[in-house]
């Protein structure tokens, strides 16, 4: 592909609303998440959770739109000057000609769930209810593209945790097909009980802190995360690259990865070639490493039969939490940062590292000079999505 300017690029979570809080964090390897605080939750797990969205407030005449997700995506957009950026980007090109492609899994499920609680006594859901303006998993786009004031093509793509990573592909064949000058991308999945109690009935959710790449990991901890990106045609000032991506389906099970990795090895040799570069000219991995025994097992294969055993990588979400669809966004973001700032992230809660994955796991983060970065994210169903980034 022709690499492609990222103009801005902006993210929230546990740790904080915007860059500069995210990135304080990975430097003091702090971890957002926490023993679970979420409505009536009463499992034994942690969670990150986003502070501050019941304080926010939907834009004028798009109350409508109000659900702990949509919240979360406004929070996010107004960090960093993103909204700004969108904003000059808009009038540089054309409101039409930038589009809105996101990533999320259960977009604002959350708000179905509190309306059951409310049903008549017929059965019938509240009147104040808005499904397509909520529920619907197009919501998310049409709530920004409606807050952004954009006109382009605008979609939601919801392959669990490839996501947000899919939609960077997205953006790339729009843009060299001349269909649009710009794209936002990214991703926004918020907490709600079907994620964490469906987890938790896959035994996949940990009841300790996850502890990605460690002997003794039992599952995952789940996140809530908004991120976003904005890729234009050409720019004078990027911020960072987006050099090639990758994608596969291997199809192997409804929710366990192939053994062998063989759908996320043929993504992340497809992201290089993609990019025009050797395994070796990648400096740092971010894995999409979920700390539940099979995933780490599988990705740790498919790593070492496209890198071998010397490429630095890391999984970022003992930090996040696995954010589910806004996972490929955020860790693309945790990339750029790591790409600008010259920091290596480490893998928290790392206790005693398996001796069977054979990678070479970095557990606390360090400077480093990164010019090249992969981002993994790998989804249910053998969905998988690698990027390349370069820094600016």
């Amino acid at each position: 592909m022709t690499r492609l300017p990222i103009t801005h690029y902006t993210l929230s979570s546990a740790l904080g609303a915007g860059r500069a809080p995210t990135l304080q964090a990975l430097r003091e390897n702090r971890s957002g998440l926490a023993k679970a605080r979420f409505l009536d939750v009463e499992l034994p797990t942690w969670l990150g959770v986003a502070p501050g969205l019941d304080a926010i407030s939907m834009p004028q005449g798009l109350e409508a739109f109000d659900c702990r997700n949509n919240r979360l995506a406004w929070m996010g957009l107004n960090q960093d000057g993103f909204a700004q950026a969108v904003q000059e980007a808009s009038a540089r090109w054309g409101a039409h000609r930038v589009a809105v492609l996101l990533g999320t899994s259960t977009s604002g499920l959350l708000q179905t769930e509190l309306a059951y609680r409310r049903r008549g006594s017929n059965g019938a859901l509240p009147a104040d209810f808005h499904y397509a303006q909520t529920q619907n998993t197009f919501a998310l786009a049409a709530f920004v593209a409606r807050a952004m004031d954009l006109r382009g093509p605008a979609w939601v793509i919801s392959t669990a945790c490839s996501s947000s990573a899919k939609v960077f592909s997205s953006a790339a064949r729009l843009i060299a097909t001349g269909l649009v000058d710009a794209a936002l991308v990214g991703g926004v999945d918020s907490l709600c009980l079907t994620t964490v109690y469906g987890f938790n009935s896959l035994e996949l959710l940990s009841p300790d802190i996850c502890r990605p790449w460690d002997a003794e990991r039992r599952g995952l901890s789940i996140g809530e995360a908004a991120a976003f990106a904005l890729l234009e045609r050409e720019s004078a000032a990027a911020q960072g690259w987006l050099l090639g991506v990758g994608e596969s389906n291997d199809g192997h099970h409804m929710s366990t990865p192939h053994p062998q990795g063989l759908g996320a090895a043929e993504a992340m040799q497809a992201a290089l070639r993609d990019a025009d570069l050797a395994p070796a000219a990648i400096d740092y991995i971010n894995l999409h490493g979920t700390a539940t025994p099979s995933n780490d097992a599988s990705e740790a294969t498919a790593v070492a039969a496209v890198f071998g055993a010397t490429t630095p990588c890391s999984s970022t979400k003992g930090a996040t939490g696995h954010t589910l669809g806004a996972a490929g966004g955020v860790e693309a973001a945790i990339s750029l940062l790591a790409l600008q700032s010259g920091l290596l992230p480490g893998g928290l809660n790392l206790r005693h590292p398996d001796p069977l994955l054979t990678s070479n796991y970095i557990g606390e983060s360090h400077a480093a000079k990164l010019r090249h970065v992969l981002s993994n994210s790998f989804g249910f169903g053998g969905s998988n999505a690698s990027l390349v980034l370069g820094a600016a």
